[in-house]
């Protein structure tokens, strides 16, 4: 054994830590500090989202259990009240900055799923995490509940999303989307529901050669000008080219549009879609649709495995906090599985690191281990608990 590193330390490394002390020079956000940096604010907050701790209790005496560890991960005390100090008053935006960085490592790192197409597909869409509003005031949904909104644009290719926005549950996805800068680049794919079903919105992605498909509306006020005259494929009942009727609709959106309309047999159901894409075939269109799901994978793999729908503080600064650190760890999740090739889920990986957080052993002898090899390690590797 005797490796000098737990496999927290390790995970830790993964991080664009010089990147991160760069921005908290800039910010000061260190200044009067005496212990708790905004780095252990992360190493703490990033322990409590990899072992699922529910207080700050919890992650004070979870922590103090491995105290003999603490050096190689900078620690010099992780108090409740300090923590607690530090999560409402540390600017938030210093951990969403992070979060970019390692961004930047993971998509050159993470498979690309294949599609018969090249260009960037991504889904846009956005998630309520509901809070309660006696304790959440300031995250008023309706007159008796609260929520938060998380918008988040998704790589589908690679399963990572690529840029967040949390607002309150008050704001509409399609204002959201039209108040946001979102980096599409020309050429990509953005996969949409009904609810960003914006035409002016969409008229200047039309503008900047930005591909969408979305559902159309039932009621939607459109004429038939036109037969596209591409490929269709199989459950492809109709593919035209329309054009918008009312004065205003029509205002918003002067250019024709893509209406393809394809019947699913599994759900045995007919579908719309509305796209500016003129050389993809209607199977495809309707398959770029069908991928959109990969977000609501997404959205459901975080609300179940991170921290983000219960709180460890209660003003917007410690909640912004904790939902970009649950990001990060997301990011890192991804990160290490690529890197090592771990071939199982992510799911998976997050249980073997929650149980082995502290042994001083490679990480990749663990990913690589059988689980009766794990629990030899974890034997192994007990570490006195000083209090």
């Amino acid at each position: 054994m005797g490796y000098s590193s737990t496999l927290f330390g390790q995970m830790l490394r993964f991080l664009p830590r010089d990147g991160f002390q760069e921005k908290v020079k800039a910010e000061e956000a260190d200044r009067y500090t005496k212990h708790f940096t905004a780095w252990n604010q992360l190493v703490v907050n990033l322990y409590a989202q990899a072992t699922g701790k529910k207080s700050l209790r919890d992650i004070e005496i979870g922590l103090k259990m491995h105290q003999p560890t603490w050096a190689h991960l900078g620690l010099v005390n992780a108090v409740r009240s300090t923590i607690a100090h530090a999560n409402a008053r540390r600017e938030w935006r210093l951990y969403a900055g992070m979060f970019y960085l390692l961004l930047g490592r993971c998509r050159d790192l993470t498979p690309q799923r294949k599609f018969r197409f090249k260009a960037p597909l991504r889904a846009l869409d956005a998630t309520l995490i509901e809070v309660c509003l006696s304790v959440f005031p300031w995250a008023k949904f309706r007159r008796k509940k609260g929520a938060l909104k998380l918008h988040t644009l998704l790589d589908i290719r690679g399963t990572i999303p690529e840029f967040l926005v949390v607002t309150d549950g008050k704001h509409h996805d399609g204002r959201v989307a039209r108040e946001t800068r979102w980096p599409i680049s020309s050429d990509s794919i953005l996969v949409m529901d009904k609810a960003y079903l914006d035409f002016e919105w969409l008229y200047g992605l039309n503008e900047q050669r930005i591909w969408f498909v979305l559902r159309a509306k039932d009621n939607q006020d459109y004429r038939v000008i036109g037969q596209h005259e591409g490929a269709r494929g199989k459950g492809v009942l109709g593919d035209e080219i329309i054009e918008m009727v009312g004065l205003l609709t029509r205002k918003k959106y002067p250019a024709p549009l893509r209406l393809v309309t394809y019947y699913d047999e599994e759900e045995n159901r007919v579908y719309q879609f509305l796209t500016n894409n003129w050389s993809l075939a209607a199977s495809t269109i309707a398959r770029i649709y069908q991928a959109r799901w990969e977000i609501e994978c997404f959205f459901k793999w975080i609300k179940q495995n991170l921290k983000i729908k219960t709180f460890l503080g209660t003003s917007i600064n410690a909640v912004m906090t904790q939902i970009w650190t649950a990001m990060i760890y997301y990011l890192l999740l991804a990160y290490i599985k690529y890197q090592t090739s771990f071939r199982q889920s992510l799911l998976c990986l997050t249980r073997i690191l929650r149980e082995t957080l502290f042994f001083r052993v490679d990480i990749i002898d663990v990913l690589k281990s059988s689980l009766v090899r794990v629990k030899k390690l974890r034997d192994a590797c007990a570490v006195p608990v000083l209090f």
